[in-house]
C-alpha cells in the first residue's frame, strides 16, 4: 500500500462518498475506486459497504481510516518540516487556549527557542475540550492550557507549569467599589465581559459563575482579554481577569478590583503530550522546559513577541459575527460578539 492509496481511502471514509472524495482530491471516481480496491485486496476486507445513499465502514475499515488519517498527518508534517536548505527542523504543532496564546505562549516559545534554535512551531487556538482528541489523533504535538480530561486521555503525560490567579475587576465608579467581603450574588445582575475563551463551558469564568451560582442576564465576549479589559475600563461591565494581566490597569486606576468572596480564583495551566515514546522529541523537550525556572521567569516578564522565523501559523479565517448564545452557566440567552482570528503563512503544513 502507498501513502496516496491511504490518503484516498481516508478521504472516502471522512466524506462518506467516492464521488465527494474524487471531487476533493481532483481525480476521477474510477481512480478513487481503484486505490480502494488495492487496499481491499491487500487486506482481504471490503473496508466499507453501501447503505442507502451513504457508506458504512467495516470494523477493519474504521481501524484503517483512523490509521490512514494519522499516517497522512505525519507525512504532511515531515514534508513541512524539511527546510529549503535540506535541513530537517523539528516542527511542533502546539494547541493552546486563547488566554494562553494571549498571555503565555509568546515569551515561553521565545525562551525555549533560545535553547533549541532548530525548533519551528505552529500555534493554533483550540477549545480545551478538544485537547485530548488533538493529541490522540496527532493533530497536535503538545497542548498548553487546562488539564485534558482523564477519562478522555488516560495515557497522556500531563505536567502543571504555571499557577495563576484571577480577580474580578470593574470600572472605578462601580456601586461595590470599596466594599469588603462582597457576596457573589451581588454581581448577579451585572453585565459580565469575557475574552474569547469565556464562551467555552469549561472556561474559568464559566466555572466560577457556576460555582458561585450566578446566572448573569448579559454576557459579552470579546476577541481578547485586552479588549474585554478595555471595555471594563469604559464602564461596560465586570470581568474575571488574570491578576498579573490587570496589574498595570489597577495601578493606573482605570479599573478596580472588587473584594468578592471566594476570589482570587487560583488554578493551574498544564503542558500535555503523548508519552515520550510516542511524541516528538521537541514536544517532550518543551513540556519539560515549561516547568523550569527559566520558563517561569520568561512568562512573568513583560510580554514580547516571538522571532518570526520560528513560527509557522496555521491557516484559518477571520470572521466577525454577533449571535445569541447561552450564558456560560447554561442560563438564558445573551448576546455574544465573537471574533475568530487567523493567519496564513507560507511553508507550514495545512491539515
Amino acid at each position: 500500500m502507498t501513502l496516496r492509496q491511504l490518503a484516498t481511502f481516508a478521504t472516502v471514509a471522512r466524506l462518506g462518498s467516492v464521488k465527494a472524495a474524487a471531487r476533493e482530491l481532483a481525480i476521477s471516481e474510477p481512480a478513487v475506486s481503484a486505490a480502494v480496491g488495492v487496499l481491499r485486496k491487500e487486506l482481504g476486507d471490503d473496508l466499507y459497504h453501501r447503505e442507502g445513499h451513504g457508506l458504512v465502514l467495516t470494523a477493519q475499515g474504521e481501524r484503517l481510516a483512523s490509521l490512514a488519517t494519522e499516517i497522512g498527518a505525519l507525512a504532511r508534517r515531515a514534508h513541512g518540516s524539511l527546510g529549503e536548505d535540506g535541513r530537517v527542523d523539528r516542527l511542533l504543532h502546539i494547541a493552546v487556549t486563547g488566554t494562553v496564546e494571549e498571555h503565555v505562549v509568546g515569551p515561553l516559545l521565545a525562551a525555549f527557542t533560545e535553547r533549541t534554535p532548530d525548533v519551528r512551531a505552529t500555534v493554533e487556538v483550540q477549545p480545551a475540550m478538544r485537547f485530548a482528541g488533538l493529541l490522540n489523533r496527532r493533530r497536535a504535538d503538545i497542548v498548553l492550557g487546562p488539564r485534558p480530561g482523564i477519562a478522555e486521555a488516560p495515557g497522556l503525560v500531563v505536567v502543571p507549569f504555571l499557577r495563576y490567579r484571577m480577580v474580578i475587576v470593574a470600572p472605578p465608579g462601580h456601586r461595590l467599589a470599596g466594599r469588603q467581603d462582597v457576596a457573589p450574588a451581588e454581581l448577579a445582575t451585572d453585565r459580565w465581559l469575557v475574552g474569547a475563551d469565556g464562551v467555552e463551558r469549561g472556561s474559568p469564568t464559566a466555572l466560577y459563575l457556576r460555582r458561585a451560582k450566578i446566572a448573569p442576564p448579559d454576557v459579552r465576549a470579546f476577541p481578547s482579554d485586552a479588549a474585554a479589559l478595555s471595555a471594563v475600563a469604559a464602564g461596560e461591565g465586570v470581568m474575571l481577569a488574570l491578576w498579573h494581566f490587570t496589574a498595570a490597569a489597577l495601578r493606573r486606576g482605570t479599573v478596580i478590583r472588587l473584594a468578592v468572596r471566594g476570589t482570587p480564583v487560583v488554578d493551574l495551566w498544564h503542558a500535555s503530550t503523548l508519552p515520550d515514546e510516542h511524541c516528538l522529541t521537541g514536544a517532550s523537550a518543551l513540556r519539560r522546559f515549561t516547568t523550569t525556572a527559566d520558563a517561569t521567569q520568561a512568562m512573568a516578564a513583560p510580554r514580547h513577541g516571538v522571532p518570526a522565523g520560528i513560527v509557522r501559523a496555521p491557516v484559518h479565517a477571520t470572521l466577525w459575527h454577533s449571535v445569541p448564545r447561552p450564558a456560560p452557566d447554561g442560563a438564558g440567552p445573551v448576546e455574544l460578539r465573537i471574533e475568530g482570528r487567523a493567519h496564513r503563512t507560507s511553508g507550514g503544513p495545512s491539515e
